[in-house]
């Protein structure tokens, strides 16, 4: 008899997981997610999506897979990374950048940038000042003034080209604000210095 019982008890908690199995699957959708790295900014094509099952979340608007011509033409607002469930606020219209927002490619070499910098991260940009030898040309890059503190910017990393310029530089491209465009634009080659900070963070 013991074992009539535990029989009957292990057929009950069987029933009982597939039915729950069951309705956890039955809660799970289509859902569109990144299928390789996109770049902020970049036009979404057919290749970039995939689908997957997703359980249904009230507080998360994913975008449904049979939208997925809806999604093709439009860009990335942040860079994506494969497998990253695309959510509307994730795709925003064919202009990049927003406004008030400038892009910018540096070539940096070694040094100038931290090992390991990908996609995604956010920087600070510091533009030391440039001293000034007797003829008015400007000085080495370790002959700044002292005391003179370095320009401090914010941007976020657009995307890194290891291969470079050819002679030996790393291209990386940022977003910033359109109001240190100039001043960035304005820097000596040789003299900006990128520092990678937390997310969200200064």
């Amino acid at each position: 008899m013991p074992f009539v019982a535990l029989g009957g008890l292990l057929v009950i908690v069987c029933v009982l997981g597939y039915a729950w199995g069951a309705l956890r699957l039955g809660d799970r959708v289509q859902v569109l997610a990144v299928a390789r790295p996109v770049t902020a900014g970049q036009v979404l094509t057919a290749v970039d999506l995939r689908q997957v099952s997703a359980a249904q979340d009230p507080g998360v608007q994913l975008i449904p897979a049979g939208q997925a011509q809806q999604v093709i033409g439009r860009t990335a607002v942040v860079p994506l990374l494969p497998g990253t469930l695309l959510t509307p606020s994730l795709v925003g219209d064919a202009a990049f950048p927003p406004a008030g927002k400038v892009t910018a490619s540096l070539a940096l070499r070694p040094g100038q940038y931290p090992q390991g910098l990908a996609t995604g991260a956010r920087v600070a940009v510091y533009v030391s000042a440039a001293g000034t030898g007797e003829d008015g040309q400007i000085a080495p890059a370790n002959a700044s003034r002292p005391g003179l503190a370095p320009v401090r910017m914010q941007a976020v990393v657009l995307g890194v080209d290891l291969a470079g310029d050819g002679q030996g530089a790393t291209v990386i491209t940022l977003l910033l604000d359109a109001s240190d465009g100039a001043r960035l634009a304005a820097a000596p080659a040789g003299r900006v210095v990128l520092m990678q900070t937390a997310p969200g963070g200064d």
